[in-house]
């Protein structure tokens, strides 16, 4: 691919790949409520995130054919497909020493996600859970991503990953007994800056909440003060309300109620609310993020959230 053309063919990818993953037309629509409540309902099927970071990896895919072969056409499936994925995952987590890129077996598995998306979608007749290739014919159905060439790959990959060394990166459930050590780690205010304590009191608080309603960093982190019920003067629980989840998106709303923990205070979701509220002060307007960044000074800095 010349260099020259890079701008012009970035063009053209986005207006292809955004076609191609349009739900519905619009023209098909106008005029038809049932039409455009079931084209919501399909948008819902993946996050935005997750759609947004489909997309990326799509971008990359098609961009490492093209500038191999400018030829090559992102939208065609046939026998070789299945090889063209194993390809471009190779290239991303390949040895370095072989002029790959090195990147964790999560890489593979995400391209993989990404890849089956876009085959599902500029393809959609056909069955997401096989592949098969008929070489009389040399006709293709069900989805590259699904092929035993895909399949046997993914397995060698994470086996020589394995054999390699790499460690997953999965993290294992937090124990009592690390919530105590971090508990430590977070309050102790010895040899710690005012940037240093209060960080860690909203880390910890962040944690502790996670830890108790089961739930992922990225959720604590978007919690708002909104999120938070609490009835004046009751000192017993407050509540915890969670539009949705990640592993729920109905939009039904999730609500927990914490209660006070008088037997182990390390772990009391009451008292570490109140020494997030304590570290606000009076100035802080109760809205927005619940958890907010603190600059080098300790200053809390309202509006904005800590992200995970």
């Amino acid at each position: 691919l010349d260099l020259e053309d890079l701008p012009i063919f970035e063009e053209n990818l986005n207006a292809l790949i955004e076609g191609c993953l349009e739900d519905f037309p619009e023209e098909s629509m106008k005029d038809n409520e049932i039409s455009q409540y079931a084209a919501r309902i399909a948008r819902a099927n993946i996050t935005q995130d997750t759609r947004d970071g489909h997309i990326r990896i799509i971008k990359h895919y098609i961009n490492f054919h093209r500038s191999r072969d400018s030829t090559w056409d992102p939208l065609r499936v046939y026998w070789k497909t299945p090889h063209d994925i194993c390809d471009f995952i190779t290239f991303k987590c390949g040895s370095k020493e072989e002029g790959c890129e090195g990147r964790k077996y999560a890489t593979a598995v995400s391209t993989r996600a990404a890849l089956t998306f876009w085959y599902k979608t500029t393809h959609p007749n056909e069955s997401v859970s096989e592949w098969q290739y008929d070489s009389k014919t040399g006709i293709c159905h069900g989805l590259p991503t699904r092929s035993q060439t895909v399949s046997m790959f993914m397995v060698g990959l994470e086996k020589m990953k394995a054999k390699a060394g790499e460690v997953s990166q999965s993290a294992r459930a937090l124990t009592l007994d690390d919530m105590h050590r971090l508990y430590d780690e977070c309050t102790s205010s010895k040899d710690k800056s005012l940037y240093e304590r209060r960080w860690g009191i909203i880390h910890f608080t962040a944690y502790l909440l996670a830890w108790l309603m089961f739930l992922r960093i990225d959720e604590v982190v978007n919690l708002e003060f909104e999120s938070i019920e609490m009835i004046p003067g009751e000192r017993v629980y407050f509540s915890v309300a969670l539009k949705t989840r990640k592993t729920a998106q109905t939009g039904i709303l999730h609500t927990w109620k914490l209660h006070a923990n008088d037997q182990d205070e390390k772990i009391c979701p009451v008292r570490a609310l109140i020494r997030l509220a304590m570290l606000y002060g009076e100035d802080v307007e109760l809205s927005g993020p619940l958890f907010m960044r603190v600059n080098s000074t300790g200053a809390v800095m309202q509006p904005q959230p800590v992200v995970s």
